[in-house]
């Protein structure tokens, strides 16, 4: 066989592996619109879909809380996962991710400071925000400034391993802070910073999701138009200048669509950790391959995938109430990251 003919069998594979786990995608999605504390037959949730007249209490239960959570979940896992993949690729690290480098914590310090110290309100001059854009911009602005920190150490740090270890000390740093904002809170600005901290997908309503869909999406769509400078990070930055990737500048857009991607998704469904982490070794281990033309896709797909798995996992308790996020996630998460490090080492 020849190398031309091995090559379109790999690319023949790689295509099927995608479209099968878009079918699993597609799957759990409709799962998340079957299941959940009330029992809503499968052609009465068919029908309110279709725009069919229905039970009200059914239809505000499928259109205003299933349908948006299950949208919610699928494009935060997409975000966070092509996040995380694009920090590994970035940094050359395995066990790089949002949660990992210390961006959640960063975000999540942002939001702390809107929430705890400001009292939900951002005012400048003439200009005030409030609600979920005053959260969103706060962890933006958290999770820019974690991002800026990091790039400045790697420039200096050039071990990965103490790159990661400075990324850890970040994340600590940052949850010291929140830990002494909660301290010097009101008691009914902790409670709503725990909530928060929890973690949902439900925290996004059906009137904020165009704004938290068009963000996301359009981020999303920026990452896959960095494929090639992301291969060509993959054999080194002198490599990639010979191929004319403009380094510096590839890695501040990479290290731009990360930030906006972890703070969206953090400010409005709180710190989800492991997914981002966990789902690019995922795609990996189906894929075998680190060509970002295919594996990004992947990632992107079974980052929704998970998400969504996720989402249903807290619903088991069923009318006793749901889990938290931050509960479910290590579950999936954690075996996955055990199993790349046993790996690598040989075990």
């Amino acid at each position: 066989m020849s190398y031309a003919t091995m090559k379109r069998c790999k690319r023949s594979n790689y295509l099927v592996a995608i479209i099968l786990s878009a079918l699993v995608l597609v799957v759990l999605f409709t799962a998340n619109l079957l299941w959940g504390a009330v029992d809503i037959p499968i052609d009465k949730v068919i029908s309110i879909l279709a725009g069919n007249e229905c039970e009200q209490g059914w239809r505000l239960i499928v259109l205003e809380s299933r349908l948006p959570q299950a949208v919610t979940a699928m494009l935060a896992g997409m975000a966070l996962s092509a996040a995380g993949l694009m920090l590994q690729t970035l940094f050359n690290n395995p066990l790089a991710g949002p949660e990992v480098f210390g961006i959640n914590s960063g975000a999540g310090l942002g939001v702390a400071i809107v929430m705890l110290l400001l009292n939900g309100t951002l005012a400048s001059g003439g200009l005030s925000l409030g609600g979920y854009t005053a959260i969103l911009f706060g962890a933006f602005i958290g999770a820019l400034a974690v991002i800026a920190i990091l790039l400045l150490l790697s420039m200096w740090l050039r071990n990965n391993i103490y790159l990661l270890i400075a990324g850890l000390a970040v994340s600590y740093l940052t949850s010291s802070v929140i830990t002494l904002l909660n301290y010097f809170s009101t008691a009914e600005g902790v409670h709503s910073y725990l909530i928060w901290g929890m973690g949902s997908f439900g925290g996004v309503s059906t009137a904020q999701l165009p704004f938290f869909a068009t963000l996301l999406i359009t981020t999303l769509i920026a990452s896959l138009l960095m494929v090639k400078p992301l291969n060509a990070l993959l054999l080194g930055d002198a490599y990639a200048a010979n191929l004319g990737i403009k380094t510096k500048s590839a890695r501040g857009a990479l290290l731009a669509i990360t930030g906006i991607l972890t703070a969206c998704v953090t400010a409005f469904c709180g710190p989800i950790a492991f997914i981002g982490l966990a789902v690019p070794h995922i795609a990996r281990l189906i894929l075998n391959t680190n060509n970002h033309i295919f594996l990004l896709p992947a990632t992107i797909i079974w980052g929704g995938a998970v998400a969504l798995l996720c989402n249903l996992l807290c619903q088991l308790p069923g009318s006793s109430g749901l889990l938290p996020l931050s509960a479910v996630t290590p579950i999936i998460g954690a075996p996955v990251i055990l199993y790349v490090v046993i790996k690598r080492r040989g075990v």
